[in-house]
């Protein structure tokens, strides 16, 4: 288990499901190749590389992970962030299930919302960073997204999505850097700035 998996998190997973579903004949499977250890995306590797910059300077003492789905950033984060409070909010009930199970299982600074980013009504300000990793091009109401997230971070908010098009047919939008500057600066940011990865553009927009 060490070597081949995220061995905090799986086992804190697995004691969750089994304290929340012990003896129920209803008990969904597990999912624990979520917690497969493997080399992180250059995307998120870019991501975890901003905010270890900023952790420091008290900068990023909350962070709002927006549409977390299987983990892909959410469970590095975890693993390299440990102290760091992280809230996830996501649409779909079976991905908030399986993050409640992670946090009854032991990892109290792992916090799961079921919820959309678009109405949820959470206090102004109420986290340092909110992370949209592979999230906008699936909205419809982009200035929804925006306006709310805008609204909850007090520091900064950190978006990557395709560059290029593909064929994925979840994906309805491709933005520029252009369409995404002109978003943010719309709804309230300072600044923005931009970082490339194969396929991906990544902006850092600041509060």
């Amino acid at each position: 288990m060490e070597q081949q998996y995220i061995a905090p998190l799986l086992e804190a997973y697995i004691r969750g499901h089994e304290l929340r579903y012990k003896d129920r004949a209803d008990a969904p499977e597990r999912k624990d190749h979520y917690f497969k250890a493997k080399e992180d995306l250059p995307r998120v590797r870019a991501v975890l590389g901003f905010l270890q910059g900023i952790i420091p300077a008290g900068l990023c003492q909350t962070l709002l992970d927006v549409g977390s789905g299987r983990g892909a950033f959410l469970f590095p984060l975890l693993r390299d962030f440990p102290a760091l409070e992280v809230t996830s909010i996501d649409i779909l009930p079976h991905r908030i299930e399986m993050l409640e199970c992670l946090h009854e299982g032991g990892i109290a600074n792992m916090h799961p919302v079921l919820g959309d980013i678009c109405t949820w009504s959470a206090p102004d300000k109420s986290f340092d960073v909110v992370t949209m990793l592979e999230v906008m091009e699936h909205i419809a109401d982009t200035e929804a997204v925006v306006r709310n997230a805008v609204r909850l971070a007090r520091h900064y908010i950190v978006v990557s999505v395709p560059s290029k098009p593909d064929d994925n047919p979840e994906h309805i939008h491709l933005f520029s850097n252009e369409d995404l500057k002109s978003l943010f600066l719309k709804h309230g940011c300072q600044k923005v700035k931009f970082m490339s990865v194969t396929n991906h553009r990544i902006m850092v927009a600041q509060i």
